[in-house]
């Protein structure tokens, strides 16, 4: 299904009163069909391994101004939305909002600093969250929506933490599924990659995440200000941004691979697999 989408008129030709009806009048259930139509085409294109295709449809996605609007919803609506990155800026109208969407591009993208904020665990230990600014939240939305739907049909099939509809919940029922087998594994290895997501390396990040490298980089190497100071971000991927969600179970999947894959016999799946979640891994 192909589905037009509008002309994109600049967004200095518009006031904000112009920029607020176009955002109230824009047909949702229209903008998630094209999206969705490019996803299903880009999530196919990848099963069959047919990369060429793969970036053709990903540039159109991350070119698309129904793509946009959506990216700029998704930043809006979640639960972060009234808190502001370096630049102190949050979309609270229509007309931010619609300005923000017209504005959306990957040419000459440069993402800001990243905020950091400390909050605190359970164990009482402090942890820095990273905030990055309203735009560059909606340019990691934006890139998100083209991994997403390539990791869910390349992706390990027992991996089930930070996807949409799996949970730890369903690793456990895998496992369960396993080990009732007439003939099961006997042992459950669990384990826990220590401050994977912080300390991944980025040159690994870049070689194996299936999208634009320029764009990728500017997320990874924005840097943060503490204290009124810069400091660069030389490794792991930000705790606040969106594209962490998507490139985690690259990550994830490849850094328990990593630590398994010298042990002498792994007993838990046929195939000598293992099945992670966002807590643990379970070989």
């Amino acid at each position: 299904m192909n589905v037009r989408e509008p002309e994109i008129t600049s967004v200095t030709e518009l006031t904000d009163k112009e920029l607020t009806l176009r955002w109230k009048s824009i047909d949702w259930k229209r903008v998630k069909e094209a999206v969705n139509n490019l996803q299903s085409r880009i999530a196919s294109a990848a099963k069959s391994g047919n990369w060429k295709t793969v970036n053709k449809l990903s540039r159109l996605l991350t070119r698309s101004f129904y793509a946009k609007l959506l990216s700029v919803r998704k930043v809006t609506t979640n639960k972060g939305s009234r808190t502001p990155g370096i630049d102190g800026v949050i979309w609270s109208s229509s007309a931010d909002k619609m300005r923000a969407a017209l504005q959306l591009t990957n040419k000459g993208y440069r993402a800001k600093p990243l905020t950091w904020k400390y909050i605190r665990k359970k164990s009482g230990k402090l942890r820095p969250l990273s905030i990055p600014t309203m735009f560059d939240r909606s340019m990691q939305t934006l890139h998100s929506l083209v991994l997403g739907p390539i990791e869910s049909d390349t992706g390990d099939k027992a991996s089930f933490g930070f996807k949409p509809y799996r949970s730890t919940k369903d690793a456990y029922s895998y496992l369960h599924i396993c080990l009732s087998k007439k003939v099961a594994p006997e042992w459950v290895v669990e384990g826990d990659i220590k401050a994977c997501f912080d300390e991944i390396n980025h040159s690994w990040i870049l070689d194996n995440i299936p999208m634009d490298k320029r764009i990728l980089k500017e997320f990874l190497k924005a840097g943060y200000i503490e204290n009124y100071h810069l400091f660069p971000t030389e490794k792991g991927t930000p705790q606040g941004g969106p594209v962490r969600r998507e490139v985690m179970p690259w990550i994830a999947v490849q850094s328990a691979f990593l630590s398994i894959q010298n042990v002498s016999t792994l007993m838990c799946i046929s195939g000598n697999g293992f099945v992670q979640s966002s807590e643990d891994n379970e070989v």
